[in-house]
Order: structure tokens, then C-alpha cells, then sequence
């Protein structure tokens, strides 16, 4: 987190990712409830489950679900159904980051809150509903199963930019992978690495609000 470039006033606009900054996941979730229908160990489905072409031509809205889930059947070596890898696939879910509802309700009296979030649609209907409290204060939510983008390609943080419609370097991100922070310090973006909702609240101290 690099504090030293927050000062107060210092932004318009603040964007956040979504898992592990408001929502808290934990993917060995999933491989557990796919390896329990499944009849095997989840670490051997952690060794074939592959975040490639297919994953992110699914992140990016390009596949539907079910050619997804032929996908992962055929890649994990499992005969489950579609009903059975998408109830796994949204056991990822865990509960809101702890301490972020206040915080987001805090920083929303001063700023106006966005989210950009690597996602797919089967997660994008879960969390819109079990969420839907929690992620009231954003005012817009940039979503890349529907922009069509996703982090860190640059052409995903310009999107952004251009639709909350401030300079880049007037919008601070947090997200929890240095490759998305790498991603957006290029663009311009303030960046705040978020290693738990610490510095979520720090960096708000820092900025005055």
C-alpha cells in the first residue's frame, strides 16, 4: 500500500474488487464440494483445475456456463452435472470481509464508490442476491463477464475511467493481487494493495475520510 501518494482530497473516486476486499471467498471451498461429489481428494482437482483460456473466456462472458462446466468436466476428469459443479462453484462464497460494511458506508458520505470485479455470471447472480445489502453505497458495478474486460489488461482499467468519468490519477483502487495493482499503477490509477480489510480502513484514514 503505498500511503505516502493518499493525502486528503487528494480523490474523486474510489474503485474496489470485489473478492477478498468485500467479499470473502476461499476457492478450496469449491474444490472441496466438487471432490465430495466427485469421490476424490481435492488436491488432486487442484492439481488439474487450470485458470486458462476457457476460465477467462467465461470471466469475460464469452461462454456460457454449461460449455464451462463441459470444460472443467472434461479437465477435472469428473462425470458431475451441470446442477452439481454450479452448487460447488458458488460454495467460493464465504461472507462479507470483516469490518467492510462500515467502511464502505463511511467512505460513501465522502466519495463516490465503484467496483471492478474479474467475475462470471453463475457467481455474478449469486453474489448480486446474497450481497445486495452490502453493495448498496457503490454506484456503479463494472462486472468483466458483462464489459467484455478483465484485470489486469489496461483495456479493462481505461473502460473504467472513462465511465466514472474523472482523471485516472484522481481515482484510488484497492484490490488483493499485485498483478491487478501492477495492472492499474500503469494506467495511472492510486492503488492500494489490500492484504485484509486493515488496510482498507488505513487508507481511508489517510484520505481523510
Amino acid at each position: 500500500m503505498k500511503l505516502a501518494s493518499l493525502t486528503p482530497g487528494c480523490a474523486d473516486a474510489l474503485l474496489f474488487d470485489l473478492g477478498r476486499v468485500v467479499i470473502d471467498i476461499d476457492f478450496n471451498r469449491t474444490l472441496a464440494a466438487w471432490a465430495n461429489k466427485a469421490g476424490c481428494e481435492p488436491s488432486e482437482l487442484l492439481r488439474r483445475f487450470s485458470r486458462d483460456e476457457l476460465y477467462h473466456q467465461h470471466e469475460m462472458g464469452e461462454i456460457s456456463d454449461a460449455a464451462f462446466f463441459a470444460g472443467l468436466r472434461a479437465s477435472l476428469g469428473v462425470d458431475l452435472s451441470d446442477a452439481e459443479f454450479l452448487a460447488g462453484w458458488n460454495e467460493i462464497f464465504i461472507g462479507e470481509m470483516p469490518g467492510v460494511r462500515d467502511l464502505l458506508l463511511r467512505a460513501a458520505k465522502s466519495l463516490p464508490l465503484y467496483a471492478l470485479s474479474n467475475t462470471n455470471a453463475a457467481h455474478v447472480a449469486r453474489f448480486s442476491e446474497r450481497f445486495a445489502d452490502l453493495l448498496t453505497p457503490f454506484r456503479e458495478i463494472f462486472l468483466s463477464s458483462s464489459i467484455g474486460l478483465r484485470k489486469p489488461d489496461a483495456e479493462a482499467y481505461d473502460h473504467v475511467i472513462s465511465a466514472i468519468g474523472v482523471p485516472a490519477e484522481r481515482i484510488v483502487f484497492f484490490d488483493d493481487l499485485v498483478e491487478n495493482i501492477d495492472g492499474a499503477e500503469k494506467r495511472g490509477l492510486k492503488v492500494v494493495h489490500v492484504t485484509s480489510p486493515a488496510d482498507v480502513a488505513n487508507a481511508l484514514a489517510a484520505l481523510g475520510i
